[in-house]
């Protein structure tokens, strides 16, 4: 898991029926950002993954979305980050680092 997330830019731990994933995957689509999702309902370890994310971020709802290897939280506080012109930019360091 640890991997997953400091491999890749950004990475949104989900599920496939969750309206506030669809919110959070949604924002990114809108940016052209790509990004990495977990679905913890299509996966046989999914509850494990979920027991481990709220170990590491002391919340347990998905989604659980990760910028440059830190949690920014879930689809709400992605959203604030954008509205406050954040997100963009917290993305972009990580492809920075990305290309060297």
């Amino acid at each position: 898991m640890q991997d997953i997330i400091s491999h890749n830019c950004v990475v949104i731990f989900s599920k496939t029926t969750c309206p506030y994933c669809k919110m959070a995957k949604n924002l990114f689509e809108s940016l052209n950002v790509d990004y990495t999702t977990v679905e913890l309902d299509a996966n046989t370890n999914g509850r494990q993954i979920q027991d481990i994310l709220e170990q590491m971020t002391g919340g347990r709802t998905v989604p659980r979305v990760f910028i440059n290897g830190t949690c920014v939280g879930g689809a709400t506080d992605t959203q604030k980050l954008h509205d406050e012109g954040k997100l963009l930019s917290l993305v972009n360091q990580c492809q920075m680092k990305a290309n060297y």
